[in-house]
């Protein structure tokens, strides 16, 4: 049985003249990326789709950073019916977990929008867990990380690719099924050393500590 599923979306902006006519988004979404951790908390299965959005479109700051292109979402499902096959694949009981609570939040805003209604959704949204606040709690820090941050704190080997979906969900699950099996979280000896000398030393960063330094490969050693 699979407790948890890991999401992230991808998005593209809706033209400011859109939403002067009435459209009440900032965004759409384009893509939906997923995956699956059993009771063990080990990845077991996935859910990826692209998106057609209905207002806004992908232009080449989207295309570049996303690598999601106009012919990828041209015969893609809308967002309806997309949420309606992320909630069909979810096993019955599964908690939705994602990096930030923006997702959750673009989710209600575009079935809003669009009069879009699933009723699971409601009970999804309900329950919906932040990771990125889990992590911080965890780092006894009001700070918001950025994933790629906490998954080189978490001395975690991650899959490069991000900005792709399917890719930030798989990055984020591993970290989230981390701080589940840790009570305390066991940080990259770099990372931690960086913590250290930045409380000890005035002027003194966590980017000069790793001036030069590739920190992945410390990550991956």
């Amino acid at each position: 049985m699979c407790k948890y599923a890991v999401v992230d979306l991808e998005m593209c902006r809706v033209p400011r003249k859109i939403r002067s006519e009435g459209v009440r988004l900032g965004n759409e979404t384009i893509q939906i990326g997923a995956v699956l951790l059993n009771e063990s908390l080990e990845v077991v299965d996935k859910f990826v789709t692209y998106v057609a959005p209905q207002y806004g479109y992908i232009d080449s700051f989207i295309n570049s950073l996303t690598g999601i292109s106009r012919r990828d979402v041209a015969n893609a499902p809308v967002m309806q019916d997309a949420l309606k096959a992320f909630v069909e694949w979810l096993p019955v009981d599964t908690k939705v977990v994602s990096w930030s609570n923006n997702d959750a939040a673009q989710i209600k805003h575009e079935i809003s929008a669009k009069g879009i209604i699933i009723d699971e959704l409601n009970e999804i949204l309900r329950e919906w867990i932040d990771c990125q606040k889990t992590f911080s709690e965890k780092m006894n820090n009001s700070k918001c990380y950025k994933l790629s941050e906490a998954l080189i704190a978490a001395d975690i080997i991650y899959e490069d690719g991000a900005h792709d979906g399917l890719v930030d969900a798989y990055n984020t699950a591993l970290l989230f099924a981390k701080m589940e099996r840790e009570e305390e979280l066991v940080l990259n000896p770099y990372y931690k050393r960086a913590i250290v000398n930045d409380d000890a030393e005035c002027g003194f960063s966590f980017g000069s500590l790793f001036a030069g330094i590739d920190l992945l490969e410390f990550v991956m050693v």
